[in-house]
């Protein structure tokens, strides 16, 4: 299945997925576990929830993870600093890339806004080098906003 149409299929499922969720852990936990289940070559789906100066991890699909990321640090952190998705190829060359897993070669984050402000960043990690795209970017997004809208109902 093209790339694009495995999107679609996914944003129409997690629509349909979050339609009658009313849980805020829930809404992210089974978002982070449709994106693993629906995306080949992600090793890693997580949101980190923006409190204060930190990002907190929060509901993951897949190995341990770093607990608190300083806004502004890493690619977590540089996300939420900026407010503005990153797709980082090759992670070793990510000046202050913070390594959670060993196995992680690329990332992409996006920001999750709920009501206008930064909540969490959605963070995607892959053992592929250059795994991500600007399809994934695109759909990613509109997974976040689709995330944003079930949470803004809450």
């Amino acid at each position: 299945m093209e790339k694009k149409e495995t999107y679609s299929n996914l944003l129409a499922s997690l629509d349909a997925l979050l339609a009658e969720d009313y849980f805020e852990i829930s809404i992210l936990a089974n978002s982070s576990a449709l994106l693993m289940e629906m995306l080949a070559g992600v090793n890693w789906v997580g949101f980190y929830l923006l409190h204060g100066d930190e990002l907190l991890l929060g509901p993951f699909q897949g190995k341990t993870a770093c607990t608190k990321i300083p806004v502004g640090k890493g690619v977590v952190g540089a996300c939420g600093k900026t407010k503005e998705p990153i797709i980082v190829p090759d992670v070793s060359k990510f000046p202050g890339y913070i390594s959670c897993d060993e196995a992680t070669e690329s990332e992409i984050v996006v920001p999750v806004f709920v009501s206008g402000k930064l909540y969490a960043v959605l963070d995607l990690d892959s053992d592929e080098l250059n795994r991500f795209s600007k399809v994934d970017l695109e759909f990613l997004d509109k997974a976040a906003r689709i995330i944003a809208k079930h949470l803004e109902k809450i």
